[in-house]
């Protein structure tokens, strides 16, 4: 007879079901005989699986050879089923709940769930295939009904409100009192309070979200994917650097056009042409090629799917009693309020359009001087602003790259973490790695501690979504009885190295490294207990903060003297360069600032909606952008088409929250800059209240503690040489 094979979801719910009945003594042989063959075949899948076994590696790094396609749903199926069995055996505790049997033991649930979606999602965003993507597709509304299965359990929750209604007679930590909260709120946010009707609507709606943001992700991609400027006469290669040609070469190459030059839409290839591309022809190609990402009436077209978004998550607000969807988000951000957030950009907004309108200006003063019988457009800004920086600053982009290879800014990066913190860095060859480009390091403290593992990606492939990023694959947390040591990872998309000639960084892409780091820094110096409240688990108008003020010590000599060598001869970069590129800081701030904040304000018109209409995404945008006054000559840093911070990833309502993140930036920097950009007192403070903190406590308390005040708004405006004198002293006067 042939034995029936159950799917891991089975098989975990019918052991469950078959542990033996407290009230009952008898249990038939066919049943025993059952539950044996359902726990052999449970325990195969556990054994045999790397998604499921304990790492044996340095660190217990993921084993990322042993990890095959067919791995994936088995390892979600069999997690997902014991995370319900864990969150039913929570809700129906006969215990009289406490914060340890219900709050603490949620916050533990789910461990194997977690580590198999941070896997998952790790390798899909960065060496992703149409199988992962399928496997995405699929789980996505599993996981997204699994949560729902958590916050709409109307007796977990029970027990949840229980423990939160003694929360004032509860002896708790302050984390604990946050981790209470928090996990109260997030059952009232999740929809506990609603009837049983709303409760099925807002599953319907999750469960679509869920499938359409990762929809939107993977139209992008091959949007971005698709396209390519091939060029075949050399003449029209005019302007551009020779590591840029070559680089342009070898994508030719890959992508099947021997002898011709190929660039894509991908930053490290669109933003060099632009810059320097005297064929203005094929400029505006290739820039319209970008901006038009999921705005080609194609299969990958993304705007209908951005208006469904829009109005799932207004229809969702209104269920759960919020005006809009940002009123629901914001309402644990910084901001707390869309007014607020608008107050926030209302400061900004007419200054920095103003600035971008005389930049503007100054570059159509430049055409016409050379003759040139045209008006500026979109597609002509990068190439007029780099023009105009060379002549007004005697500083050309390409004269800083020789100083800035790819291995010496990391080197930078180090270097300054090792003076502020004294963490220093050890590359390890015998650490497993998720794909040939990642490099890997052991992190020491000061004392000489290893405190975890840093794993660098930073090589642009189609494989790779676009952007940069910092994530984990395993956080740091403290809650099992030890303290467990971050692996984190930052992820980039810089161009490849061609032949033997190191990659060679704009002062903008050196920059991005550091961004990159201030975050991975903060992963790794966590300390905290509970795993949901370590890292940059933080508002997203503040979890910038740390990657922004990692910026300001590339700019500073001291730093660049360690690092910033010319990669053929050695030679430090000269002082007159760096006097340069500080006087150029200001230069082009209004295009840089305008260009972002269209964005945010972009992004909290679709979210500000009033209304489930679907909108026509083209129109709704040409509006937003008429409404704020944004000149032709500037398109919004992301259009909707191509929005996937907001429709595919965890930023809508929240893109306004970089410049938001800039004011505790701006404001961190002041003390660094009286105090000294390397004082211990100071790098400490900063370190024990922002970055080793997480998310512990109100973020705004923690910054108190650090700051000894709450920030202020001119230095943000001052560095971006957007008030006059008298603006300026007027601010700092109020």
């Amino acid at each position: 007879m042939k034995k029936a094979v159950l799917s891991p979801i089975a098989m975990a719910v019918m052991l469950a079901a078959c542990q033996p009945d407290s009230t009952s003594n008898t249990n038939t042989d066919q049943q025993k005989i059952t539950q044996q063959e359902t726990a052999q075949q449970t325990n195969d899948i556990v054994n045999t699986n790397p998604l499921l076994t304990q790492s044996s590696t340095p660190f217990g790094v993921p084993e990322f050879s042993k990890i095959k396609i067919e791995h994936y749903e088995p390892a979600f199926e069999f997690a997902i089923a014991k995370n319900k069995q864990q969150i039913d055996d929570i809700a129906n505790s006969t215990e009289t709940p406490t914060f340890e049997n219900t709050i603490e033991a949620m916050e533990k649930s789910g461990q194997a769930l977690n580590h198999v979606t941070t896997v998952f999602y790790a390798l899909n965003g960065t060496d992703t295939s149409k199988e992962m993507q399928s496997i995405a597709k699929k789980m996505s509304p599993r996981l997204s009904a699994l949560n729902d299965d958590i916050y709409l359990n109307a007796k977990l929750f029970s027990r949840v409100k229980a423990v939160y209604e003694q929360k004032d007679q509860l002896d708790l930590r302050a984390d604990q009192q946050t981790l209470l909260d928090d996990s109260y709120q997030s059952f009232v946010r999740g929809g506990a309070n609603l009837n049983d009707a709303d409760k099925a609507t807002l599953r319907d709606l999750n469960g679509q979200l869920s499938k359409l943001s990762v929809q939107f992700g993977e139209n992008l991609l091959a949007e971005t994917n698709a396209f390519e400027l091939v060029i075949d006469n050399k003449e029209d290669l005019a302007g551009l650097p020779d590591d840029i040609i070559a680089a342009a070469a070898v994508t030719a190459t890959e992508r099947g056009h021997d002898g011709k030059w190929v660039f894509t839409t991908h930053r490290p290839s669109k933003n060099p042409f632009l810059t320097y591309a005297e064929n203005r022809e094929l400029r505006k190609a290739l820039y319209e090629g970008y901006i038009q990402r999921g705005d080609n009436d194609n299969a990958n077209d993304n705007k209908k799917l951005a208006s469904k978004i829009a109005s799932l998550r207004y229809q969702k607000a209104q269920l759960l009693g919020y005006k809009t969807y940002a009123n629901f988000v914001l309402e644990k951000a910084m901001a707390k309020t869309p007014e607020n957030v608008y107050g926030l950009l209302d400061q900004v907004w007419p200054a920095a359009l103003a600035q971008a309108k005389k930049e503007a200006a100054d570059m159509q003063d430049m055409i016409d001087a050379e003759g040139g019988d045209f008006t500026l457009a979109a597609y002509d800004w990068w190439y007029y602003a780099e023009k105009i920086r060379k002549a007004r600053y005697d500083l050309d982009a390409e004269q800083t790259k020789p100083y800035f290879s790819l291995d010496a800014t990391r080197e930078g990066v180090f270097y300054t973490a090792e003076k502020l913190w004294g963490v220093t860095f050890k590359e390890r060859d015998d650490i497993p790695k998720y794909h040939p480009d990642v490099r890997t390091f052991e992190v020491f403290d000061k004392g000489g501690e290893s405190i975890g593992v840093y794993m660098t990606d930073y090589y642009v492939r189609e494989s790779k979504r676009g952007g940069a990023w910092m994530n984990s694959y395993r956080k740091q947390q403290k809650m099992f009885g030890e303290n467990v040591k971050p692996i984190i990872y930052n992820v980039l998309n810089y161009p490849r190295p061609v032949g033997d000639a190191p990659v060679l960084l704009t002062f903008d892409q050196a920059s991005t490294l550091f961004h990159e780091f201030g975050h991975a820094i903060q992963g790794l110096l966590s300390d905290g207990y509970y795993q949901s409240q370590t890292g940059t688990s933080l508002p997203r108008d503040y979890v910038e903060y740390p990657s922004q003020v990692m910026e300001n010590w590339m700019m500073e000599p001291e730093v660049l003297a360690q690092f910033a060598k010319h990669y053929q001869t050695g030679e430090v970069i000269p002082k007159a360069l760096i006097d340069k590129i500080q006087a150029a800081g200001k230069f082009n701030q209004g295009f840089a600032t305008t260009e972002y904040m269209a964005a945010a304000l972009l992004d909290m018109k679709w979210h500000t909606l009033e209304t489930a209409t679907e909108q026509d995404a083209d129109a709704f945008e040409k509006a937003a952008m008429d409404e704020i006054g944004l000149i032709p000559e500037i398109t919004p840093r992301y259009r909707t088409g191509y929005f996937s911070h907001i429709f595919a990833g965890g930023y809508a309502s929240g893109y306004y929250g970089y410049i938001w993140s800039n004011i505790y930036d701006a404001d961190t920097w002041q003390v660094f800059s009286q105090n000294g950009i390397f004082d211990q007192d100071t790098a400490n403070g900063y370190r024990e209240h922002v970055l080793e903190t997480g998310g512990t406590e109100d973020p705004m308390i923690m910054y108190r503690r650090f700051r000894g005040q709450d920030p202020k708004v001119w230095p943000l405006l001052e560095r971006r040489g957007l008030l006059s004198e008298e603006q300026l002293k007027a601010m700092k006067e109020q």
